[in-house]
């Protein structure tokens, strides 16, 4: 279910909008599997109280298992993580919904984390460093994190150029320096473009 189109601003484009990566589902997998594995040996097994029990067993787990599969699916349906020229946005919630909401033009860093498994998945968790109240906040299961990143970086980059030259409306004057310092701790900017930004802002 992509991320609904009547939420965005007039003049706001979505750059990405992704569901969680498939690993969302590791844990409801691995109890199905794991039932339909004791289901077999059950099968294999004589008569005797002994595959009465396992049998009990191997039933619950595919119960279960296939349960929890639906309701991951439901809540992986309904979940978003979206990157728009605007705003990072993460809305989740089958019934009651709940998201968080960035502002574009106040990322200050982003850092994306992956283990072993993780990397040879595609998979991986962000890490968004932000001037708003929140400060920092954490997403989980993100698809490509590193690409993602990027994108985020990207789109921010870009707004705060718009912002400093003057071709989209402005923050305050305090946010912009200090994205001006993220960019150019980051390599996005040279110390003389920065210098130069920094005057204009400044009115020097």
């Amino acid at each position: 279910m992509p991320f609904p189109r009547k939420l965005l601003l007039p003049d706001e484009e979505v750059a990405l909008d992704i569901h969680p990566h498939w690993v969302f589902f590791a844990e409801p997998i691995l109890v199905l599997v794991a039932g339909i594995v004791l289901g077999g040996f059950v099968l294999a097994l004589g008569e005797g109280n002994l595959r009465k029990g396992l049998g009990i067993v191997a039933v619950a787990a595919l119960a279960v298992g296939a349960l929890w599969t639906i309701l991951r699916y439901a809540k992986w349906v309904t979940t978003n993580f979206v990157v728009t020229s605007h705003r990072i946005l993460h809305r989740h919630g089958v019934f009651a919904k709940a998201g968080v909401e960035i502002p574009i033009d106040r990322v200050m860093n982003v850092n994306f984390t992956q283990n072993v498994r993780e990397r040879l998945m595609g998979a991986g968790n962000l890490l968004i460093e932000s001037g708003g109240e929140d400060g920092q906040q954490t997403f989980t299961d993100i698809r490509r994190p590193q690409t993602v990143q990027k994108l985020i970086l990207q789109e921010s980059t870009a707004t705060m150029r718009a912002h400093v030259t003057g071709t989209s409306g402005g923050t305050d004057v305090a946010t912009q320096l200090e994205k001006l310092e993220g960019m150019l701790q980051r390599g996005t900017l040279t110390e003389a473009e920065f210098t130069s930004q920094k005057s204009r802002l400044l009115g020097q």
